[in-house]
């Protein structure tokens, strides 16, 4: 333990995969806040905006590995996760950081967790919530899990783009209350579907309804998204992450326990969507 890093400072250097829709914001606070910033991304063209503003970019994980004293992931998927975790851990120096801000089951954090414990490496736990304009606006929530030192260690990195953080317990406790956390939004949006449709059904103009829920007790975060869409199809791409949410929900929660219920409340919804 002893050997990690324990004091995050603007003199440490990030590394940063995944520059994605919510990993490119993420990616240019760290930057904008002075840390010395390495990113690899698949698509070159991804990586373009960052080598224009300064930051180094890695022809290869391995690369990045070696010149990073914390490594942040936000990539889409378990899959993706374990893969550039197979290529970065071996490169990355004993002591250094990881902190996974993907979506993924909390097995396989503490696989990775496990893996890092044994070369000397410090996991953290650590998926996002509030979208590319949270991290623009510096206003994230970010459900931690790792030992107290190593979640201390990360906080200056984590304060670049993230308003608020919290420990939940080791590896994989973020993960649990993350899967939670999208499992109720899920659920919320498929409420509002079926109010929408009850609205309907008793000739109630829906824009009037969703002025009017603004302002009452029946509204919340998922309303006001469903609310907004104009059509549903512009929540194509949502919905496939949705579905992703209330498949990892109904992967760790025992049977009985509360899935269901919030499984059945966002299905009417994902219904109306070909994912799988």
């Amino acid at each position: 333990m002893s050997e990690r890093i324990q004091d995050g400072s603007a003199a440490e250097r990030v590394g940063f995969i995944g520059l994605g829709l919510q990993g490119a914001p993420i990616a240019r606070r760290i930057a904008a806040e002075g840390f010395p910033l390495t990113v690899w991304a698949r698509r070159p063209e991804a990586a373009e905006p960052f080598a224009k503003a300064g930051a180094n970019v890695a022809g290869s994980i391995q690369e990045l590995a070696g010149k990073s004293d914390h490594v942040g992931i936000c990539v889409v998927n378990d899959r993706d996760v374990l893969d550039v975790c197979e290529q970065l851990l071996p490169s990355m120096r004993r002591g250094a950081r990881l902190a996974i801000h993907s979506t993924v089951l909390p097995e396989t954090i503490e696989r990775l967790g496990e893996i890092c414990d044994a070369q000397g490496i410090a996991l953290i736990d650590a998926p996002v919530s509030g979208g590319p304009e949270g991290a623009e606006n510096r206003t994230l929530t970010i459900m931690c899990g790792a030992s107290a030192a190593d979640y201390e260690a990360a906080l200056p990195v984590f304060k670049t783009f993230a308003g608020k953080m919290l420990r939940l317990g080791p590896p994989g406790a973020g993960q649990r209350a993350k899967i939670v956390n999208n499992a109720l939004m899920a659920a919320h949006m498929g409420l509002a579907h079926a109010a929408f449709s009850a609205a309907r059904s008793l000739e109630i103009d829906t824009a009037a309804l969703a002025e009017l829920v603004a302002v009452s007790s029946g509204r919340s975060y998922g309303f006001d998204i469903y609310a907004s869409l104009s059509d549903l199809a512009h929540f194509s791409a949502g919905a496939v992450l949705l579905r992703k949410d209330i498949g990892l929900l109904e992967a760790v929660v025992p049977q009985g326990n509360g899935a269901g219920p919030l499984a059945a409340a966002a299905h009417g919804f994902l219904s109306e969507f070909n994912v799988k």
